[in-house]
């Protein structure tokens, strides 16, 4: 009995020690919510495409740097750096941000526009950056008040397969030392700002691109019977490779088939000599994925040669579909409460959306959570990749906060 009375007794004031940590890194983030302000405005203002973030790796660096904080060039224009507590060998998390921006034309009248015609953040790296770069800035701080280590991960080409979290993990992000488990954070403009969103497994697609070639023989339109129409190649190519994802398909897995672009340079009386068709294909499986990729090139090289002419089926790999680790995002959701209140935490449902954050996923325990940043009173409401995305800003008082309670949470378990 006296055991278990010292027991409840230690819980207590370990969960008050932890309450008043909370609420110590809840009054840093938002002494230095202007600053974080800031870099994201620099950082949005000066846009790079993936795998050219030099400046912006240069930025993040002196920012580091001027914390006190050293780091070291991976992946060519990322950065790795560590923050260690007490016991640094205790354990090891991991936290990511990706730097690149878009080729899309800013539409936002803002101070902060970009300043680089064509180039935008507008995916909200320039958030993840400069939140991250907060979180550093807390954890730094308070460094002594928790065990192990937390390593800093700024990403280059999240944009752009192969992605440039595959070649931070070739370069060794995750070794020396290796984390426990790894941390993303992500703009959520469908999600009000003030709320964070979780989900446990399965969250977001892998994402290969499909282009396919159909070559026939072109000639005059009113004479089919001496040609070979690409065009009705290809149209019965697009209905036939649906029945693969409605038919053969695990029908309790999401999978996505989507064809885009089709090119076929005839004319109202000609038909042309081929036809290039572009697609995406999207899978929660990896297995499902190789196999149903492999069931179109099948059917779609034998339809074409069925029907007289040829297909050439090309695949360009990308991401593999993202999991959340469930132990894991149930912890991080539980400390998210504990840091903003059960009411602002909320459950995501599946998205067929693509992340390379994914590669991580892969190789270590991850949970790769959203930060709401929509704003409908003040017509913060543009979704990402679109020319007027922009968030509300309170999120940079809220997400570097989080983020570093996150971490300590995850270092304390054992």
């Amino acid at each position: 009995m006296r055991v278990l009375f010292i027991l409840c007794r230690f819980a207590k004031k370990e969960k008050i020690v932890m309450s008043q940590l909370i609420e110590k890194i809840k009054e840093i983030a938002k002494k230095n919510t202007q600053e974080v302000i800031g870099n994201r405005h620099h950082l949005h203002q000066n846009p790079e495409l993936s795998y050219h973030e030099v400046e912006t790796q240069a930025y993040v660096l002196a920012q580091l740097n001027s914390m006190g904080i050293q780091a070291e060039r991976i992946a060519n224009t990322g950065l790795i750096a560590m923050i260690e507590g007490r016991n640094p060998t205790k354990r090891v998390i991991a936290l990511r941000a990706d730097m690149d921006a878009l080729p899309i034309f800013e539409a936002n009248d803002v101070p902060y526009k970009s300043k680089r015609e064509g180039v935008m953040h507008a995916c909200g790296h320039d958030v993840h950056t400069s939140s991250l770069l907060g979180t550093a800035k807390i954890l730094q701080e308070i460094r002594g008040e928790f065990e192990g280590t937390i390593k800093l991960l700024f990403q280059p080409a999240e944009e752009k397969a192969p992605g440039g979290a595959s070649v931070m993990i070739q370069d060794g992000a995750l070794q020396n030392p290796v984390p426990a488990g790894i941390l993303g954070q992500h703009v959520a403009p469908n999600i009000p700002v003030g709320k964070i969103g979780f989900r446990e497994g399965m969250y977001m697609a892998s994402a290969d691109e499909l282009y396919l070639t159909v070559k026939g023989k072109g000639g005059h339109g009113a004479m089919p019977d001496i040609c070979v129409d690409p065009i009705l190649i290809a149209s019965h190519i697009i209905v036939a490779m649906q029945q693969i994802i409605s038919r053969n398909k695990n029908p309790r897995l999401p999978s996505v088939l989507t064809f885009g672009k089709i090119e076929g340079l005839g004319a109202t009386n000609i038909i042309p000599d081929e036809v290039k068709i572009q697609g995406t294909f999207r899978a929660m499986d990896e297995e499902w994925r190789a196999d149903g990729l492999a069931k179109m090139k099948k059917l779609a090289e034998g339809m074409a040669e069925a029907m007289g002419g040829t297909c050439v089926f090309e695949v360009l790999k990308g991401y593999p579909f993202l999991q959340n680790n469930p132990a894991l995002t149930r912890r991080m959701k539980e400390a998210a409460i504990e840091y903003m209140g059960k009411d602002q935490v909320i459950d995501l449902d599946i998205w067929m959306a693509a992340e390379d954050f994914a590669w991580y996923t892969h190789h270590v325990d991850a949970c790769f959570y959203r930060l709401g940043t929509r704003n409908e009173a003040r017509g913060i409401i543009s979704g990402v990749h679109t020319p007027t995305f922009d968030i509300d800003e309170e999120a940079l008082e809220i997400g570097p906060g989080l983020m570093a309670w996150l971490a300590i949470a995850e270092l304390n378990h054992v």
